[in-house]
């Protein structure tokens, strides 16, 4: 079956083109929990949560624009949804000039490599749960400060202010991390 097959099977709620796009889709979505999560645990009742809401609204998709794009948005609006709940995002805007001097980014390339996907995604969500949402939904979900604060109900000026301080200590984290390794 292909991928538009697969959503029309999902419409009529068969449970083998359900099966087929979980397992399509899993990976992928559950890399999104992960970022989103404080452990493994909490990322797979996300994705669990994450395919319950989008078998129960499936038929919402008007297949218009990315199938994989309209899952993803799905995925990190109930992450965020989550984080509202445990009242872990960040309301007020820090102001910037208080903030510690930015860590500068003359960690050589060759230096960088030596950390492990693992390792830095483990540092994202040792972050403040308000800065880790932010840093992943500017820095790898590529939405803008507007975006953010639209989602998160902040304002830009915190979405941005969060975002230099997660970078700040991600910096920091990984300076010490290779400096320990060597």
């Amino acid at each position: 079956m292909n991928e538009l097959q697969i959503i029309a099977g999902c419409k009529e709620q068969k449970r083998e083109a359900q099966r087929m796009l979980y397992e399509k889709y899993a990976r992928t979505m559950y890399s999104i929990c992960l970022r989103y999560s404080s452990d493994q645990d909490s990322a797979q009742d996300l994705l669990q949560d994450g395919f319950i809401k989008v078998f129960a609204n499936i038929s919402s998709f008007q297949e218009r624009g990315s199938f994989e794009g309209w899952l993803k948005r799905i995925f990190i609006n109930l992450a965020l949804e989550n984080l509202r709940k445990k009242k872990t995002i960040i309301q007020s805007s820090d102001d910037l000039q208080n903030l510690p001097e930015v860590v500068d980014d003359s960690t050589e390339d060759s230096e960088m490599y030596k950390i492990s996907e693992t390792e830095l995604l483990k540092m994202v969500q040792e972050l403040p749960r308000g800065y880790s949402a932010v840093f992943n939904l500017y820095a790898i979900e590529n939405y803008s400060h507007r975006e953010i604060a639209e989602m998160m109900g902040i304002s830009e000026g915190t979405s941005r202010s969060q975002y230099v301080r997660a970078r700040q200590i991600l910096q920091s984290r990984v300076k010490e991390y290779i400096k320990e390794r060597s």
